[in-house]
């Protein structure tokens, strides 16, 4: 008989979960109300505790996916193999294997999360001959938002790489094939197990993601110098990064032969070939390049500037910041003076925050602001959704929680789709002009910069003023020159009369 093992409620206004963690494989048998796996919401971690005594079946949503409230999450053979007890006594001796003679068995590409078709193969941690037992590390592939490690489905020997390092696969692929495994058995090598480092029988010996080794091991660090976020304090591959930030100490980079470019490189001279360093880019960075690219390749960006005098905002900031923190627990920043500014502007100037969809205009009676931010992995753009109708401390408690994922790498692809209009501040790094791209399919994203004391013609007097330029790209093809101006004007007005957003003039 077959159980079904699906997401239990999550809690009020929860929708959805990350499968965290399995602690269990196909195969393993498993007892009543035995912890199956983990899953991460945006406030709490939930455990899912086995329906039924039996064997582990096939596991549906594998670590790092995304599921809804009741979907699928496993299966279990209800009877077969099953643990006396959720806390096992001494392990006893492994059932003979199947009379099914050994075997070739393929290595293919794990679920990859929703709206990820493809990967990158980024690093084998084996090689062809190389013994390898079950759940043992075989590779790391790498995917425009995060990077999967992909597990031994069985013992064995890794016979052949189909899949090289630097090579793109979809989301059905063959990475590789293991020779030597018994079909139909799951029984690990404890052997090859130990000397990967796995963990005992307890969970007391955690292994460390591979990944995160040979990170360790290029830059020179050792694991008491990084902490482990993962669990049980696992080191992952990005807690090795971030111990090489903190420590300004840069890892040699991996001089991995790159794809062949699409437009011949120029001659360069021996001796400076010496001196070049290559290194691959990340699956993010090519996304970002390609949409960037394609953006200039569909929409006809046009930009039009203004500049805004910043006197009223300071002023009305300095005066409440110190309350505002104590109330709502969250510093008064310029963005949402500007979230709010653009809203008031869209609902004048809708086909800002419009898009083409075919021969078709689609105008979107909402804001979902997105606001760009920098990672060390590079830009993202998180959405606040439905940013018109919220407060000013709303607005605030949304971008520091959205930026903290996003410098974290935890934001979840949702968090990055839908919006409509995009804010963008360089002046966080000193910009004092320039033109930013759309961020397809949106119509407009406006561009922030430096604050600047500059001298200003104010009633026939020269004042020294605080002064922003400010940038909007827009589409021609929806918006015309006239809706442009009137947007950054109406922007300058909320900003230099902040007033006029309490009375939505």
């Amino acid at each position: 008989m077959t159980i079904e093992v699906r997401v239990p409620t999550l809690g009020e206004s929860v929708t959805e979960a990350t499968v965290a963690t399995w602690f269990k494989k196909p195969g393993d048998p498993v007892a009543v109300d035995e912890m199956l796996c983990e899953l991460e919401t945006d406030k709490v971690t939930v455990e899912v505790p086995s329906p039924a005594a039996g064997a582990m079946g096939e596991i549906v949503a594998a670590e790092g996916e995304t599921v809804g409230v009741n979907a699928l999450l496993a299966t279990i053979a209800a009877g077969e193999g099953a643990a006396p007890a959720r806390a096992a006594a001494a392990p006893s001796p492994a059932p003979a294997a199947p009379t099914a003679p050994a075997g070739n068995v393929d290595v293919m590409v794990p679920t990859l999360g929703e709206s990820v078709s493809e990967a990158t193969v980024s690093t084998w941690f084996k090689q062809v001959g190389d013994s390898v037992a079950q759940d043992e590390m075989l590779c790391e592939l790498e995917t425009d938002k995060v990077s999967v490690e992909v597990p031994a489905p069985a013992a064995g020997v890794l016979a052949e790489i189909v899949a090289p390092e630097g090579s793109t696969v979809d989301a059905s692929a063959k990475l590789a094939v293991i020779s030597g495994a018994a079909a139909g058995t799951v029984a690990a090598a404890p052997a090859a197990s130990a000397a990967a480092g796995g963990s005992d029988g307890g969970g007391k010996d955690i292994a460390n993601a591979p990944s995160a080794e040979k990170a360790m091991a290029e830059a020179g660090l050792s694991a008491d110098q990084v902490t482990g976020t993962g669990r049980d304090g696992r080191i992952m591959k990005e807690d090795v990064a971030k111990a090489v930030a903190a420590a300004t100490a840069p890892a040699p980079a991996a001089t991995v032969p790159a794809p062949a470019a699409q437009t011949p490189r120029a001659p360069v001279a021996a001796g400076d070939a010496a001196r070049e360093e290559r290194v691959r880019m990340t699956r993010l960075r090519q996304t970002i390049a390609k949409r960037l690219k394609d953006a200039q390749n569909t929409a006809a960006i046009l930009t039009t500037y203004n500049e805004v005098d910043m006197t009223e905002v300071m002023a009305l900031r300095n005066e409440y910041k110190e309350l505002f923190q104590k109330k709502h627990g969250v510093k008064l920043g310029f963005m949402s003076f500007f979230t709010k500014a653009c809203c008031h502007a869209l609902k004048e100037v809708p086909e800002v925050n419009a898009e083409i969809d075919g021969t078709d205009i689609v105008y979107k009676n909402f804001v979902h602001m997105g606001v760009a931010a920098g990672t060390p992995q590079g830009l993202v753009v998180p959405v606040i959704r439905d940013a018109d109708s919220m407060s000013f401390a709303a607005i605030e408690k949304a971008i520091a929680e959205k930026g903290k994922r996003a410098r974290d790498g935890k934001l979840s692809m949702d968090e990055m789709q839908g919006g409509t209009f995009t804010i963008s501040n360089g002046g966080v790094y000193g910009s004092l002009m320039s033109s930013p791209i759309l961020n397809p399919p949106q119509s407009g994203i406006l561009g922030m910069h430096k604050i600047q004391d500059r001298p200003m013609v104010i009633n026939g007097e020269i004042k020294i003023r605080p002064m922003m330029y400010l940038a909007l790209s827009y589409d021609h093809r929806i918006v015309d020159g006239k809706g442009a101006v009137t947007f950054l004007v109406r922007v300058k007005e909320a900003l230099e009369d902040p007033r006029r957003l309490l009375m939505d003039l």
